[in-house]
């Protein structure tokens, strides 16, 4: 009986800490008009996952806690009303849901799936540890089998973790998309030119125009994710000031200039542009027209570490 008060008494403790850091921990109280502000916050998408490999940053030491911090929860109360898993789980669930869902209508915080999943692998995790080590009499040979049991399934969670998350691809050559229809650019013997009195020498590729005619280049761009397009865009010195780009997907113009954008920002832009397409589309055409030309296109886009 004494050891099951002891038990108690830690439960409620450490339950009563994890409460003030889900609703008074990181200075929540100094951010309650912030988060009045927003309004009821309820984020039912999972937008990451749950821990990468170890990186050192407070976003990754937040992470790891959303899950660590819930393992000692996952073996305590099974120790108090020896509950099956499912039984144990169900009930975290309602609960974790309750109160993040508490937070988000108190102004001190938002509900988030995220911290549901992680708060629910921690306390799987603690289950586990407690089925391993802690049914019966504890040893040291147990504590340290549960202690291993805990290290192994946080390095799985991470290892799954690195498998499902995609990341933002180092720029990449337009032209390293294969399948262009249309007009090619020129990558190979790439001439210089000055733009406004700046020497402009590519690196990699270049598309322009000849005469009256549109030029167009078009490009499957479905199994791209996040595609962010970098481009670099001026009329040549000594050429007629005259053109225009236009970036298409799907029909729709996303990006367009001319030469009277150029002249209303009084310098030609030579530094690279960034052009977020964060929705799907099936291709992406770029059409050219006069004397406008583009150099070093590039892309990003987001993938898997092994591709």
């Amino acid at each position: 009986m004494k050891k099951r008060n002891v038990i108690l008494m830690i439960t409620i403790l450490y339950t009563g800490l994890i409460l003030y850091f889900m609703f008074l921990g990181f200075n929540r109280l100094d951010r309650y008009e912030d988060y009045k502000s927003y309004g009821y916050e309820f984020l039912f998408i999972p937008s990451g996952v749950p821990l990468n490999f170890p990186r050192f940053t407070f976003s990754w030491l937040y992470d790891f806690g959303n899950i660590a911090a819930f393992i000692p929860l996952g073996i305590l109360f099974p120790l108090l009303y020896q509950v099956d898993y499912k039984k144990f789980i169900g009930w975290f669930m309602i609960v974790i849901f309750g109160l993040e869902t508490i937070q988000s209508l108190v102004h001190l915080g938002t509900f988030d799936v995220n911290d549901v999943i992680s708060n629910t692998i921690g306390a799987t995790i603690g289950y586990v540890v407690y089925k391993v080590g802690f049914t019966s009499n504890l040893t040291l040979k147990k504590l340290i089998a549960s202690s291993l049991s805990a290290i192994i399934l946080l390095v799985c969670v991470m290892i799954v973790s690195e498998v499902l998350d995609k990341r933002v691809s180092p720029i990449q050559p337009l032209h390293a998309i294969k399948e262009i229809t249309g007009a090619k650019p020129l990558t190979n013997d790439v001439p210089t030119f000055t733009v406004a009195g700046n020497k402009i020498e590519p690196q990699f590729n270049l598309y322009s125009n000849e005469g009256n005619t549109t030029k167009t280049y078009t490009y499957p761009i479905e199994d791209k994710e996040e595609l962010t397009l970098f481009l670099n865009l001026g009329i040549p010195d000594h050429e007629e000031f005259k053109g225009e780009i236009a970036i298409i997907t799907d029909g729709n113009v996303i990006f367009q200039k001319n030469e009277e954008d150029l002249k209303e920002s009084e310098t030609i832009e030579i530094m690279p542009l960034e052009i977020p397409l964060y929705y799907e589309a099936k291709k992406m055409t770029i059409m050219i027209t006069g004397n406008i030309m583009l150099w070093d296109v590039g892309f990003t886009e987001l993938k898997h570490w092994w591709e």
